[in-house]
């Protein structure tokens, strides 16, 4: 059995995230699925999706990772070659990947306790950010 659906998110520039967790755990109920594996894909080469505990401080430390490792203020031979200043947001999209996969067991989610699904707008600027889930299995 596949199930798919696809949503969208309304995220602020630079480190707008949301939690999907929910939406991604309504699909596989809707679905049927006891025992497979769900896909989340963000959409675009300039957000990410990531599992993490969704709270204040873990979001902090992710976004100064990513400071640390393709700062925004760096040079990007992409600015350099197209002007729109958001070199960092493919590097960082690059190093955290636009999909992740779950197995499903039992119908639920194998998520730790404190493991959210999140997906992150690292682009500089505000964008509607699509995201594509795909269940499969039986």
């Amino acid at each position: 059995m596949v199930t798919h659906r696809r949503w969208s998110c309304h995220l602020a520039e630079e480190f707008g995230h949301a939690d999907v967790t929910g939406d991604v755990e309504d699909l596989v109920r809707e679905s049927g699925v006891a025992d497979g594996v769900v896909v989340v894909a963000l959409v675009g080469s300039t957000g990410a999706v990531t599992t993490i505990e969704y709270e204040g401080g873990a979001l902090s430390d992710l976004r100064d990772a990513l400071e640390q490792l393709a700062p925004v203020n760096a040079h990007y031979e992409h600015n350099a070659r197209w002007g729109d200043g958001n070199g960092f947001s493919h590097v960082r999209s690059a190093l955290l990947k636009t999909s992740i996969s779950i197995p499903i067991i039992d119908g639920q989610l194998q998520l730790g306790t404190w493991q959210q699904v999140i997906v992150i707008n690292l682009d500089n600027r505000p964008r509607n950010r699509e995201v594509v889930a795909t269940v499969v299995g039986e």
